[in-house]
């Protein structure tokens, strides 16, 4: 799949490829030599063991000796946590990379672009995150130059642009451009393949279709109001039941799911009845929808958005404060009532926000233990990326430490269970971070 996607890359970029990052290369065997695992799933860590990876599986674990090759690295663990990578997953790896300021700028390149989201991708690696799912934006060519190791980065579940109708969600037009359907002018937001603009069956098939046709492993849908969008008060339901099955169905041809973006209980009932899989946000939902989601199994993909900003323009600010008050009171309910849940971040056009990524982890601390919260964004987001069945780029288990498992490892210092404040800070106590096998991060004397 990786060099179908490079073939539709602009050439611009590949010349970008050419003197990017050089590919990390990995040793046959990786010993992690006396270490206790946190697995994804337990209260509790191991005893001491080794734990043997070789090529990008997680081959052996063994409170004995492990038979080794020559070629062996050994990474003394001395006691330290060895634990799964991190998973965020809600992020928008270009529009979380870039200002709003640049984002409308006449000077924005392909190129800018691509220089701004990759350098974000490889922060995003050496804080922990080895796994993310991008649920709206032009992440493809990106993610082909982080699989085809040119660009440093975590893997990427990637949805494309995202799908919306005319005065939705992703309706990113400007004032001054009117509707290509009567007009004829594809918007700005559409040329640079951040949305698709859709309206009725025939088009939203269309719009599922051609994001799959690039490599989407999930489709994202907007089926609601916005706080960040300028023509859709956050009340509103977006798109007909019709359409919204069409997407249904046509992701399901293929294998995967709808993921919709919705606050209000109106809005998400409609994309259950649809047969949506996943809800991002939801934090105006009551007891009633949340049931309906914990009986048919589907997933609540939750965030703690960041709290309004002097500068923030009033209207937005004032959209935003329902959904800010019912923060507090989804995690618990949700929790209560047996839902799915899952966490991410979405940080949009704020590229200093992404430094508070590991932080946001502990927002969760009001509700959920750490052996909770690990297990949320570790096993749990992971087996929401499992959703995607073969659509999946990464055909393997993640978050989880096990036999079989793919080797995505963080080497701790010190016990997060104990103190979940160490995910926090993980410059200083993440010694080992580990994608696919490959050491990105070694701060250990050997």
């Amino acid at each position: 799949m990786n060099r179908l996607i490079l073939s539709f890359v602009p050439c611009c970029l590949l010349l970008f490829f050419a003197v990017s990052l050089p590919t990390q290369q990995a040793a046959s065997q990786v010993l992690f030599q006396d270490v206790r695992v946190f697995d994804g799933r337990s209260s509790s860590l191991s005893g001491p063991v080794n734990v043997l990876v070789e090529g990008n599986q997680i081959r052996q674990i063994s409170g004995g000796s492990i038979t080794v090759g020559e070629s062996v690295q050994v990474i003394p663990g001395g006691g330290r946590t060895l634990m799964p990578g991190l998973i965020d997953v809600h992020v928008h790896m270009v529009f979380g990379a870039l200002t709003m300021r640049e984002m409308m700028s006449p000077m924005l390149s392909e190129r800018l672009i691509f220089e701004k989201a990759s350098q974000s991708a490889e922060s995003m690696l050496l804080r922990g995150f080895t796994a993310v799912r991008d649920v709206g934006g032009p992440i493809f060519p990106l993610k082909a130059a982080i699989d085809s190791e040119k660009v440093v980065g975590p893997r990427v579940w990637p949805s494309g642009a995202t799908i919306s109708q005319t005065a939705g969600h992703g309706d990113f037009r400007t004032p001054d451009e009117r509707s290509r359907k009567f007009f004829g002018e594809v918007s700005r937001a559409e040329r640079y393949n951040a949305t698709f603009i859709a309206d009725g069956t025939a088009e939203v098939l269309t719009a599922v279709r051609e994001n799959l046709r690039f490599g989407a492993s999930q489709i994202k849908l907007m089926a609601g109001g916005g706080t960040s969008s300028a023509y859709d008060p956050v009340d509103v339901t977006q798109y007909t039941l019709d359409e919204m099955k069409a997407a249904v169905e046509a992701a399901a041809d293929w294998g995967t799911y709808i993921t919709v973006h919705a606050y209000t209980e109106r809005a998400v009932q409609k994309a259950i009845a649809a047969g949506v899989k996943c809800v991002e946000h939801g934090q105006l939902l009551e007891k009633k929808t949340l049931r309906m989601m914990a009986k048919k199994g589907v997933w609540l993909s939750l965030q703690n958005l960041v709290e309004d900003t002097p500068d923030m323009d009033p209207a937005r600010r004032e959209k935003r404060k329902p959904v800010l008050e019912g923060q507090a009171r989804i995690w618990p309910l949700a929790k209560q009532l047996k839902v799915n849940l899952a966490w991410g971040t979405d940080f949009l056009f704020e590229p200093e926000l992404n430094e508070q990524q590991n932080e946001f982890i502990l927002r969760l601390t009001e509700w959920f233990t750490p052996a909770e919260i690990l297990k949320m964004i570790t096993h749990d987001n992971a087996q929401l990326l499992q959703l995607s069945g073969l659509r999946s780029p990464y055909q393997g288990r993640l978050g989880v430490v096990e036999e079989g498992a793919l080797a995505d490892l963080i080497l701790v210092d010190g016990n997060p269970l104990a103190d979940i404040s160490l995910v926090a800070n993980p410059s200083d106590t993440f010694l080992v971070i580990m994608k696919d096998g490959k050491i990105y991060k070694q701060a250990l004397d050997n």
